[in-house]
């Protein structure tokens, strides 16, 4: 799948998000991190751009700061300096579409063993994977609730954390740093104080 060229805009044109389906995003990844996140798969705005979580309207980078998992509110061009600070991203299913619900079932369930292999590789703590519904159909636990799993994925304690898009209405953006919170505070890791609603208004 060809990753894609574009980076100096974070608008992509009409053409450039058609011309995004199929493309992949390279993953933010280094051994031993404190925490890998996984989203479910790169939507064409972030397969455009070539960053992760970069459609505007996206929560995961404000609720990643709000959280104090980073000091800063990062934009997704930024997303190269979560390794200094421990964290990384990666996807399920490497290929940009539309909606996630393009994806069937044995992707997801391919992307869970592919998952599994980076966590042995790269042996990060955690492994945390943003999406409820991805996660029961790709880890066969169809009960699976948001929060710590009882299994483990290689040596990785494994997370389940809300799907960060801003499509997704069950949970906000409130709901999305207190999982957070409560993952950096089980993996021992300081915080600032609470900082929803700081920054500017511009969800990227």
């Amino acid at each position: 799948m060809p990753e894609t060229g574009l980076s100096q805009s974070l608008r992509p044109s009409r053409a450039e998000l058609s011309a995004a389906e199929g493309t992949t995003v390279p993953d933010v990844i280094a051994p031993r991190l404190d925490v890998l996140f996984c989203g479910i798969n790169p939507g064409l705005w972030s397969g455009a751009v070539g960053h992760h979580f970069a459609r505007p309207g996206n929560r995961f980078w404000k609720a990643l700061h709000a959280s104090g998992l980073t000091e800063k509110l990062l934009s997704p061009s930024e997303e190269h300096l979560l390794l200094a600070a421990g964290l990384g991203v990666t996807n399920l299913v490497s290929r940009a579409t539309a909606s996630a619900r393009d994806l069937d079932p044995d992707e997801l369930r391919r992307g869970a063993r592919d998952l599994a292999r980076k966590a042995q590789r790269w042996q990060p703590s955690v492994v945390a994977v943003l999406g409820l519904t991805a996660y029961r159909v790709a880890f066969g636990r169809p009960n699976a609730a948001i929060g710590e799993q009882p299994e483990r994925l290689g040596h990785a304690r494994l997370w389940l954390l809300p799907n960060p898009s801003g499509a997704q209405a069950r949970y906000q953006l409130e709901d999305q740093v207190s999982e957070l919170r409560a993952l950096r505070q089980a993996i021992g890791r300081p915080g600032g104080a609470d900082r929803v609603g700081e920054g500017d208004d511009q969800e990227a």
